[in-house]
């Protein structure tokens, strides 16, 4: 599967908590993310993750555009509800995670849902809608 990660400045900390306590599961998944928030994830866990633009130079249209191509599995886009700085961003992945019916996390609860849910198995027909296309690079 492939995982895109994204999250607002004040919520990289609790994304690499997430993937430091995730990181065996995490391991057996192509990750995806924005170039802070992956720098940060591969620089604590060791996963090797896919760095895309940082949202300021359009990360967030990268990753948009492999939902849109069906090449994203799984979105988890910590958000900072106190903050409006990603708010475009957030309604961009939003929308397209509902068109393509992407399964999506926006905190910590739905998240750690979502990564369970993998590891049992329950995300795998998203296999079959992806056709097993790997991550473009």
């Amino acid at each position: 599967m492939n995982i895109a990660l994204m999250s607002h400045d004040h919520k990289k900390e609790l994304m690499v908590q997430f993937c430091i306590a995730y990181c065996g599961i995490l391991s057996k998944h192509t990750i995806c993310a924005t170039n802070t928030t992956g720098r940060l994830v591969a620089e604590a866990t060791g996963l090797p993750v896919h760095l895309f633009l940082s949202h300021t130079h359009g990360g967030s249209q990268q990753i948009g555009a492999r939902i849109a191509y069906n090449e994203i599995d799984m979105v988890i886009f910590f958000n900072d509800p106190g903050s409006d700085e990603l708010e475009g961003d957030l309604r961009y992945i939003t929308r397209l995670c509902d068109q393509y019916s992407v399964p999506f996390a926006t905190n910590i609860a739905t998240a750690e849902i979502l990564i369970h849910g993998l590891a049992r198995g329950d995300l795998d027909w998203r296999e079959m809608v992806r056709g097993n296309k790997p991550l473009a690079t």
